[in-house]
């Protein structure tokens, strides 16, 4: 028992309990089969992140543990997934109006480009904090 590693951040933290890091995996996986979906098909990596099942039920699941994770670093983990799903639907949809504006295709279409590029570092960069323990600093 003394061999296992500490899931807290510093000595002061919560202990944080084994089955939420899982939980917290299956959604960061949830979310990265979101993206991969969005890049091999004809959905775009916004489409797929805001309207496909994988995230869906990936936000779900991080409204249903949120309480749970008061108080430990995967708060953070929890506020970095939820802001990123409905910051790639705020910005997405913007893209898509641009699209259908004035403005112009292009300009949408890069936009949307540039909202995909952002879930995949938000995603990566999350997950990568996750596997070492670190909190997510927004």
């Amino acid at each position: 028992m003394g061999d296992e590693p500490t899931l807290q951040t510093t000595a002061g933290a919560p202990h944080v309990d084994e089955s939420l890091v899982t939980y917290t995996n299956v959604i960061y996986a949830l979310h990265t089969l979101a993206v991969i979906i969005g890049i091999t098909s004809l959905h775009t990596i916004v489409g797929s992140f805001v309207c496909g099942l994988p995230s869906l039920v990936a936000v779900i699941m991080n409204y249903a543990r949120r309480a749970a994770t008061r108080g430990t670093y995967l708060e953070s983990h929890f506020r970095w997934q939820i802001r990123t799903f409905w910051f790639a639907a705020l910005w997405g949809s913007l893209s898509v109006l641009v699209i259908f504006s004035v403005i112009g295709i292009l300009l949408g279409l890069l936009g949307l480009g540039a909202v995909g590029v952002w879930i995949i570092y938000r995603v990566l960069r999350g997950w990568l904090a996750l596997r070492d323990q670190r909190p997510m600093y927004v």
